[in-house]
């Protein structure tokens, strides 16, 4: 019984340890993205990464999402007569929850985990230490430009795969099924709020920060725990970034939905 409550104890500790040391890195990463010096053309390059390099799924997910959605929709409205609804129903739910939660899994699953692994390299082969010794601040040469080019990039990323998406239902639905071109987008403007773009808004902002967070996190404290200190301890770092930030999206999505019903 001793062990158990002494390794329990043991367990709870090393929780909030890491969750302090999360807390703190986050932050840290805050306070020196709007402090000078700014690293822009660091960060620049990290816009064409995150961003321009994940056009192209983007593009494909966002398509074929919204034709799935439209296709899926139209049998389900066509049982009780409201095939008009299929507009405002793919347009709504891009907008709401698939657009900002599929952009920012591909996102976690494309450029996360290639963060992550980056600076997981950096730090086995001490280069974030170099920053240290030469009096540098390593967040803002590392962390800092990551942390922009995701807010940066994550609405317009968002806002791409939503465009995408709402033409692939119409493919689907005015191309295929034969619904009324005018009766697709007239009735999508009808039921499609400002209150919905902008919550839209608000979650991509948010996987902004949670993905750059942990992608940044996991790599640049490789090693800092008991899985080693080499190739290993990379791989298990980019996947332990993949998997908390796909599922902190998930759980998030929920949480801040739950307050804009």
């Amino acid at each position: 019984m001793t062990s158990f409550v002494r390794v329990l104890g043991r367990g709870g500790l090393d929780f909030l340890r890491g969750l302090g040391k999360r807390g703190i890195f986050l932050f840290n990463a805050i306070h020196y993205s709007v402090t000078p010096p700014y690293k822009w053309r660091l960060a620049w390059r990290q816009v064409w990464f995150i961003g321009y390099m994940s056009l192209g799924v983007i593009v494909m997910t966002g398509g074929f999402t919204g034709m799935v959605l439209a296709l899926q929709l139209y049998y389900t409205l066509k049982k009780f007569g409201a095939e008009s609804m299929i507009g405002p129903g793919v347009a709504s739910s891009l907008v709401r929850e698939l657009g900002p939660v599929f952009t920012a899994l591909m996102v976690t699953a494309r450029g996360g985990s290639a963060i992550t692994a980056e600076l997981g390299i950096m730090r086995i082969s001490e280069q974030i230490d170099s920053y240290y010794v030469m009096a540098l601040n390593p967040y803002k040469y590392v962390v800092v430009p990551n942390f922009v080019a995701a807010i940066v990039c994550f609405p317009l990323l968002t806002a791409v795969f939503n465009t995408v998406g709402i033409w692939g239902g119409y493919m689907v639905a005015v191309k295929l099924l034969g619904v009324g071109s005018g009766v697709y987008f007239g009735e999508m403007q009808t039921f499609v709020s400002a209150r919905d773009i902008w919550l839209g808004v608000y979650k991509s902002l948010s996987f902004a920060v949670i993905v750059s967070w942990v992608s940044c996190y996991e790599g640049f404290y490789v090693g800092a725990d008991s899985s080693g200190f080499g190739a290993k301890a990379v791989s298990r770092a980019t996947t332990a970034s993949v998997v908390t930030a796909s599922v902190s999206i998930l759980v998030w999505d929920y949480t801040l939905g739950s307050f804009f019903v």
